[in-house]
């Protein structure tokens, strides 16, 4: 099992206004001593340089790339992934608003450009050796179970298994590992408080409300079946990535170890998995 880390974890994310944002230096010191041996590259501006990675005995796994499908023809600049000899392009169906908390419905005409743009890109993603993953995600245009069936019956992308917002959205990751685990290439594990993943999906929570409240949880200590999930990937033959993601807000600078204490009780529990 190939576990890396992603700095959401230290609550460093793309979204503004997200939180205290911590130091590049503590993120990449803190995987270290976790013991994992990559990581997802965070949010644009994050690491000065991609250099810095091998600094702290990590390598580049890919990263997390919010792009309107909807629209246009958009483009990925891949020469970043192919500098450093990342694997993986994790694309999420953004819905060209800031933030998570709401979302536009789509028409069958947008639907019809967004999965022409997924083939797109997934082709574009092989021509340069990588692969490219659809992230379904609380807050996009891919976040229900009919979404994620719209992809796998309309586009031949590859799928990211993020356990949590999966769980959030309303789909098992377990019976979508076990139904077309195939299809799988890249895998967020994170693990959700079902009782405010469903607050959040009645609408009777914003996501960001729901975050701050701890929906997401160190693994073991939710309600995602891992036993499950890792048992369909293993059945499918699944040998990429596990990125070790608990969305965090930090309301300030943490007090004690921070947020590396949720991080390696998940490495723990997933390593014993």
């Amino acid at each position: 099992m190939r576990i890396a880390g992603a700095p959401i974890s230290w609550g460093v994310s793309e979204v503004p206004g997200w939180g205290y944002q911590l130091p590049v230096e503590q993120v990449l010191s803190d995987m270290r001593d976790v013991g994992l041996s990559a990581t997802e590259f965070g949010p644009d501006g994050f690491l000065p340089h991609d250099d810095i990675l091998s600094g702290y005995g990590l390598r580049a796994v890919g990263g997390f790339i919010p792009v309107v499908l909807h629209e246009g023809h958009p483009e990925v600049d891949l020469n970043r992934f192919v500098r450093a000899e990342a694997d993986t392009v994790v694309l999420a169906a953004a819905t060209g608003l800031d933030g998570y908390d709401t979302r536009p419905v789509l028409d069958d005409a947008g639907w019809k450009r967004l999965l022409a743009n997924l083939d797109g890109l997934d082709e574009a993603a092989r021509s340069s050796g990588l692969t490219a993953v659809l992230h379904p995600h609380v807050g996009t245009m891919i976040e229900r179970p009919d979404d994620v069936q719209r992809v796998l019956e309309g586009s031949t992308i590859s799928l990211c298994l993020d356990t949590g917002h999966l769980l959030i959205g309303g789909t098992d990751p377990a019976e979508l590992a076990e139904r077309a685990g195939e299809r799988i290439a890249h895998v967020h594990a994170k693990d959700v408080d079902a009782t405010l993943a469903t607050e959040v999906r009645e609408g009777r929570r914003t996501f960001t409300d729901a975050v701050r409240a701890g929906m997401f949880r160190p693994i073991g200590d939710g309600d995602v079946d891992f036993e499950r999930v890792v048992a369909a990937l293993r059945k499918h033959g699944y040998d990429g990535w596990w990125v070790l993601e608990q969305d965090t807000i930090l309301a300030g600078e943490p007090n004690g170890e921070g947020p590396i204490a949720d991080v390696r009780r998940s490495a723990a529990r997933l390593r014993e998995l």
